[in-house]
Formats: C-alpha cells, sequence, structure tokens
C-alpha cells in the first residue's frame, strides 16, 4: 500500500539557531518556527526526505511537537507531500500546495462508487515533469509514475471503483481519494448522469468555461504558488523590447503640422495631466464628500431598462446605464472598498451600492485580513505607506458568462480597464491622487467577503487619496 509522506520543499532546509530555535532557511532568508525539545527537533530532520503522516497523528508528546513544527511550515507554503511505495522507495505522486491551508485528506471511496475527472483538471509538461492541476485544487499533483497517467486518461470517463481494481494494472485508491478531496476527480450517483458540464458544481460553476477559470487563478494571488509580478524571470534569455516600436518602412505621413504641444481642450488637459500616485498625504486625506463625488462621477447606475435581448432577440434581460462603457451593457463589475484613513468615514470594509449611491458596511471582514489585503496593495504600489482608500474592482463573473461564452473573461479585463482610466481620469480632475495596481489575493477577498471565489472574486483594485505634494528643493 502506498505511503504519505510530508518535506520540505526542496528550496528550504531546516537549521538551529544560535537561541536554540529552529528555523528554516534559503540564502539570506529564513522563517522562525519556535522552539522545540531535542528529540523533536532530531525528528524533524526526517522532513529532509520525508516524515510519514501517520507518524504526526500519534499521541506522544514528540509527535504532538513535530505536528506543530510541520503545521507552522504548511502555513509559510515550505512543504510537498510525497506518496511512494515502500518497497522501492519511489515517489509515486509528489503533491505540491498551491494555498498555505492545503492538508492532504482523502475523501473515501468504496467499489461502489462512480468517478471521473472534473472538466477543469488538466496534465501538463512542466519542465521534465508532467502535473495535474485544476483552478478548484488546493494543490497540483506532479506525477512521477507513467501507469497513473494511463489511470488518469481512463478517469475522462465515468469510471467505477470495483472496475478500475479489476483493469488498472497499477490501481491506486488512495491517490483517487486525494483527488476526490482537491475536486480534481469528482463523484456521480445515478441522477446525475454522464458528468458532463452541468453535473459539477453549482450552477456559478456551470457558467465558467475552462479556459476563463484557469486564466483567473493562474493571474492573481491566492491560489497558486508560481512566481507572480516583475520577477525578470527571463532577463537572461531574451532582450528587452524597445519602449517604442521600431517604425514601418513605409512612407511616412507626418502629423506634427496638425498637432500642438499644448492640451486644445480641458478633456486634452486632463489626459496629459494623468498620472500614478503611490504616495498620500495622511495629514490631509481624502475626505467623505470627495469620495462620494468621485464615486458618482465613476460608477453609480444612471438609469436601468430591461430589453428582449440584442435587436429583440434572445431571453428578456435587466440591463443599467453608468458612466464607463462595458461590454453588453452587462456592469458586472463591483467596488468594495477598504478605508484607511477617509475624514468623515470609519476604517472598514465597505460595498458601494451603485444601484442606491450608497456605501455599505461589511462587518465580517476581520482587522487582520484588512491589513493584509492593504499591505499587499501597498507594496505592490512600492509605496512609503498604505492607500487611504484601497478600491477592489471584484466582478460578479455569472452576470457576463450567462449570456458570454469563450470570450467572457477577456470581456470583463477590458471592462476592468476602461472603468481603470474612468477613475484615473476623476481623480486627476479633483486633484486627487490614484494609482492602478496589477496584483490581488483572491483567496484573500473570499474569506473577507464570505463569497467562493468562482461566484464573485477581485479583478482589480485601485489606490486612491489626496496625493503627497513634493517637497521643493533646498
Amino acid at each position: 500500500m502506498p505511503v504519505l509522506a510530508v518535506r520540505l520543499n526542496g528550496f528550504f532546509s531546516l537549521q538551529i539557531q544560535a537561541d536554540g530555535g529552529i528555523a528554516a532557511a534559503v540564502d539570506d532568508y529564513s522563517v522562525n518556527l519556535g522552539y522545540y525539545s531535542a528529540v523533536a527537533m532530531d525528528r524533524a530532520q526526517d522532513l529532509t526526505t520525508g516524515l510519514q503522516l501517520a507518524f504526526l497523528a500519534g499521541k506522544s508528546t514528540v509527535a504532538r511537537e513535530v505536528d506543530v513544527l510541520v503545521r507552522r511550515l504548511a502555513r509559510h507554503g515550505l512543504l510537498e507531500y510525497r506518496l511512494f511505495s515502500p518497497r522501492g522507495a519511489q515517489d509515486l505522486v509528489v503533491i505540491e500546495p498551491q494555498i498555505p491551508e492545503y492538508w492532504p485528506q482523502r475523501a473515501r471511496l468504496g467499489n461502489a462508487d462512480t468517478v471521473v475527472l472534473s472538466r477543469f483538471a488538466y496534465l501538463r509538461r512542466r519542465g521534465n515533469d508532467m502535473v495535474l492541476e485544476s483552478p478548484r485544487a488546493g494543490a497540483l499533483f506532479r506525477i512521477c509514475d507513467p501507469a497513473i497517467a494511463a489511470t488518469l486518461a481512463e478517469l475522462s470517463r465515468p469510471q467505477k471503483i470495483s472496475g478500475l481494481r479489476r483493469h488498472t494494472g497499477r490501481f491506486n485508491l488512495e491517490l483517487l481519494e486525494l483527488l476526490l478531496d482537491s475536486q480534481i476527480l469528482f463523484k456521480l450517483d445515478a441522477k446525475m448522469g454522464d458528468g458532463l458540464r452541468v453535473n459539477e458544481g453549482d450552477g456559478n460553476l456551470v457558467l465558467w468555461d475552462f479556459h476563463d477559470l484557469v486564466f483567473h487563478t493562474r493571474s492573481t494571488e491566492g491560489r497558486q504558488a508560481n512566481p507572480l509580478g516583475g520577477a525578470f524571470a527571463y532577463a537572461d534569455v531574451v532582450s528587452p523590447l524597445p519602449a517604442v516600436r521600431p517604425s514601418w518602412s513605409g512612407k511616412k505621413i507626418d502629423l506634427e503640422t496638425f498637432s500642438t504641444r499644448e492640451p486644445t481642450s480641458a478633456f486634452a488637459k486632463l489626459l496629459h495631466e494623468r498620472h500614478s500616485t503611490r504616495d498620500f498625504d495622511d495629514e490631509h486625506p481624502i475626505t467623505l464628500a470627495e469620495l462620494a463625488r468621485f464615486l458618482d462621477m465613476t460608477a453609480r447606475v444612471l438609469s436601468q431598462w430591461t430589453s428582449g435581448g440584442d435587436f429583440g432577440a434572445g431571453p428578456e434581460l435587466a440591463y443599467s446605464t453608468r458612466p464607463y462603457p462595458a461590454a453588453g451593457s452587462a456592469y458586472e463589475l463591483e467596488l468594495y472598498l477598504t478605508v484607511a484613513n477617509c475624514e468623515g468615514l470609519a476604517q472598514g470594509l465597505y460595498h458601494y451600492d451603485a444601484g442606491g449611491h450608497a456605501l455599505v458596511a461589511i462587518g465580517d471582514a476581520s482587522a487582520q485580513h484588512l491589513q493584509a489585503l492593504s499591505a499587499a496593495a501597498q507594496f505592490a504600489m512600492d509605496a512609503a505607506g498604505p492607500a487611504q482608500v484601497l478600491i477592489t474592482i471584484a466582478a460578479r463573473f455569472g452576470r457576463i458568462s450567462w449570456k458570454y461564452s469563450a470570450i467572457a473573461y477577456s470581456l470583463i479585463l477590458k471592462d476592468v480597464g476602461t472603468l481603470i482610466q474612468t477613475f484615473y481620469l476623476a481623480a486627476t480632475d479633483m486633484g486627487l491622487g490614484g494609482c492602478a495596481i496589477g496584483s490581488i489575493n483572491i483567496d484573500l477577498f473570499a474569506k473577507m467577503t464570505g463569497i467562493e471565489f468562482h461566484v464573485e472574486g477581485p479583478v482589480g483594485q485601485f489606490a486612491l487619496g489626496r496625493g503627497r505634494k513634493a517637497e521643493a528643493p533646498g
């Protein structure tokens, strides 16, 4: 029977500190993990090659101590799990957590159960490895045994466990149960039919196309462990492209004679003055009246109507008009404001009710989560301090995917771009500062709102406040 063990992920090693504590370290970076008995630290050295999870479930003092250490390592994303055969000690599968809370669990399966691969599951090459993953899963599975890959191919169609036992050369129930817990597999019953799209998940999940959900989870933080942002990953491989594209060789028509360096209108002046502001004047913060005016200019509902679809065709739909354009007038974007420093408004998380032009406090968001969201935005901006008001742009995904196929998520991102430009121009017009932020943690937002990441989730952020004036030289 295969054995499940936990080990450090290969980048870190355990080191005993001068004060007797233990830390996980790589190069000049280390994570302090606390103090443990000499016996526990000695046993923890097994984490280099693999410590069986069964040991952590033991009742001894040493097992409890090591379990605390392992859980702390897991929260920092420093572990992986190996499923291996005790005969040859060769890895069958290596499980790489994609979220800090992941812990391998087996969802029990019996001979009468029928399972099938999730339509969001995919097997791909990564370097010299084959990995099985899903945007719904908290971990990816690195496949080390080709026979397992063959079994996975069979699971593209519903399979009964009893049939897999009879016909699969290297049947691995433990792996199937781990995959079921990770939502890479799901169970069918007699009422669910053939396991196609409508059988998996709730109605909100049915609306997602495969590529859209993968794009959403793999281009944001929170549900994947890949490097994200300005990592310059290919700086040693490919030269950077020039800031301005080299001109084509065709006949050139000089437009300078038709242009002027000075803006010819108030709008042209506004476009020229638009810029990103990352540092804010906390002695003179934005006021509630200014925030109300900003939201009125950029995002409130101006009108609503019902139509029988484009040119009178299709089902009846409700529409609205707002100050920015949106694909198909869907207006799927919602604004959540993390307020840190706004005169006349208490700190906290608010939803902007665009129809009623009102702010609604979301009291369930913890101070720890609010601080984490604000700190991440500050880091992404490389700012000296937090935004006075951090606007998280979330999408009600089903509002647009109910109508559009294949292009739903791309339409959402286009709408985000138009809304952010609207924010920039309004902030500039009001003498405020703003900055678009390219990364956001979708899992953190889900914890703050209690909404599942595939139902309504963040697709953009914008920092707003009164910009700090540059000091005069001398």
